[in-house]
């Protein structure tokens, strides 16, 4: 009886440890690169690659392309304003389309500066409220600065962690929680550059009347991508604010909710402004059921 105890025993602390182990990697390595890809400025689009593809003049990269697509809005309109003296249909007056197109044609060569500075302005208001929230509590508003929050006001000891514990069980969901958040902010970051490379397409849209639909989608999408990290920001902040210093389950819990908040940040963004998931569990889940 006393040997099946001991190797039951052997069992746990085995168990214990490699989990141990996974947690603390995840202490040290994962939360400095979550606040990289969750707080996002222009310093995303200065990549000498990403430069590259979307060009640095009308004459390479998806630019030219874009350039050439303008061309081809003005055959396309040239066309249906001659079809339109057979068909008598409504056509838009062409000093109108030329005004539009010499317009939103500039807007599309100049839409890496323009989205740029659209980056920078959501970047500058996420970073408005951490400062706030820094100045009013003394603490970095980060995940850097939150683990070690939680891991202190829990009193978890992540080399004798017991996941079969309460603390544990805790400990266990933040980390896989937060370990979510690091695959749906990198899907996130991905699809910010691919909204970037569609913008001169986007304001080249605009030029047409039954096109112009696929800007207000972009800039949906591109905005809620972007918003997202204010919605992080808010989060961050109530956390931080919020008096821990009695380690009961009450309070343990709620790190549990304000995680799952940043969780389902995302979702809260689609029902508010619409915009495109980048819920990987939801992706992984509809890939599936197809």
């Amino acid at each position: 009886m006393e040997q099946a105890n001991n190797i039951t025993q052997i069992i746990l602390d085995t168990i214990n440890t490699i989990i141990g182990n996974l947690f603390s990697s995840i202490d040290n390595n994962l939360y400095s690169v979550l606040d990289k890809i969750a707080f996002i400025n222009s310093d995303i689009l200065h990549d000498k690659n990403f430069e590259n593809i979307f060009g640095s003049s009308t004459t390479n990269g998806i630019l030219l392309i874009a350039n050439s697509f303008l061309l081809g809005f003005l055959i396309y309109y040239s066309i249906k304003y001659l079809l339109s003296h057979l068909t008598f249909s409504q056509v838009e007056h062409p000093s109108g389309f030329i005004m539009k197109l010499i317009i939103f044609g500039i807007c599309m060569n100049f839409s890496f500066f323009i989205v740029e500075m659209f980056i920078n302005l959501m970047s500058n208001i996420s970073t408005a409220i951490c400062s706030l929230g820094e100045t009013l509590f003394n603490k970095q508003i980060c995940f850097s600065e939150l683990i070690n929050t939680i891991n202190t006001n829990m009193s978890i000891d992540i080399s004798s962690i017991d996941i079969f514990t309460i603390d544990g069980l805790i400990k266990g969901i933040l980390s896989v929680s937060l370990l979510s958040l690091v695959f749906s902010y990198s899907l996130r970051y991905i699809m910010i550059k691919v909204f970037v490379l569609l913008s001169p397409f986007a304001f080249l849209s605009l030029s047409l009347t039954n096109t112009s639909w696929f800007f207000k989608s972009w800039l949906k999408n591109l905005f809620s991508l972007l918003f997202i990290q204010i919605i992080i920001s808010l989060v961050l902040v109530i956390l931080f604010s919020m008096d821990f210093s009695s380690s009961n389950l009450f309070n343990k819990f709620i790190y549990v909710g304000g995680i799952y908040s940043l969780i389902k940040a995302n979702s809260f963004v689609r029902e508010f402004i619409g915009g495109v998931s980048t819920s990987v569990t939801q992706n992984v889940k509809s890939f599936f059921t197809k």
